[in-house]
């Protein structure tokens, strides 16, 4: 007899339950439990026909929680580059449904990415959560590594957080330094972090102080990190993932009086 974590009229098995989280396939989702990676309402469960109540169980992957299909669910992608921040492309370029196409949620992108940057990009099927994050009043802070074909001076990098005038008006980043640990003796790689979304906004003021962007990766939106994600793979978010992603990055704070 399958065992039966709550016994209700609306209970789903498991294994279903977190395919349709879209965060793994239903094989998968088989794999975990019987490797003992899967806790419902703190235990641990080894059977993948386990019913559950998704109302009232937690359910965690991998110490990660599992949302249910009809919740909000929110993603952290690193996306690639050469890949359009959209998920239907009509001219058949790479874009995200590449990516997604076992998650059954519709999932939109939570602001953009050029089509040649990469890096750390949201998805949700919350509307109200990706307008707040991505409208420019919001001032989030998103953080950059940006390549150039050059090697800036530091008289330069502080005309950009001092602030200086591009198309489209007067903009300035809230922190830019070298990497040194990355640059050569034909470029530099620059952490920049601006509160605007705009990735266009970064190449024109790297040009408006006489360097082309060579390549750039968005690693940080507010103090939620890209971390070791590797190209191309998503996670769900938690709830602390989410507070970071409204809280002000450590190099920020370190500048206030």
């Amino acid at each position: 007899m399958k065992k039966t974590v709550r016994s209700s009229s609306a209970t789903v098995r498991l294994n279903k339950f977190i395919a349709m989280s879209g965060a793994y396939s239903r094989r998968k989702a088989d794999e975990l439990i019987r490797f003992g990676k899967v806790r419902v309402s703190g235990k641990t469960i080894l059977e993948p026909g386990t019913q559950i109540h998704p109302k009232n169980d937690s359910v965690y992957v991998n110490n990660r929680p599992i949302r249910a299909e009809n919740d909000k669910v929110y993603v952290m992608f690193n996306k690639p580059s050469h890949v359009v921040t959209s998920m239907n492309e009509p001219e058949g370029r790479p874009c995200l449904r590449d990516y997604f196409k076992r998650v059954s949620l519709r999932l939109i992108p939570v602001g953009k990415l050029d089509w040649d940057a990469e890096g750390l990009l949201l998805l949700t099927n919350d509307g109200t959560f990706a307008q707040k994050v991505s409208h420019p009043k919001s001032g989030i802070p998103r953080t950059y590594l940006v390549k150039v074909n050059g090697q800036p001076t530091d008289d330069q990098l502080k005309k950009l957080v001092a602030g200086i005038s591009i198309i489209g008006g007067k903009t300035a980043a809230m922190a830019a330094r070298r990497m040194p640990s990355r640059g050569s003796e034909k470029y530099d790689w620059v952490k920049l972090i601006i509160s605007d979304s705009s990735n266009k906004q970064i190449r024109l003021m790297f040009a408006k102080i006489g360097f082309d962007v060579k390549k750039l990766k968005r690693i940080a939106v507010g103090s939620l990190k890209l971390s070791n994600l590797d190209r191309g793979m998503f996670r769900i978010l938690d709830s602390e993932d989410l507070k970071k992603v409204f809280r002000i990055p450590k190099e920020i704070k370190e500048r206030a009086p």
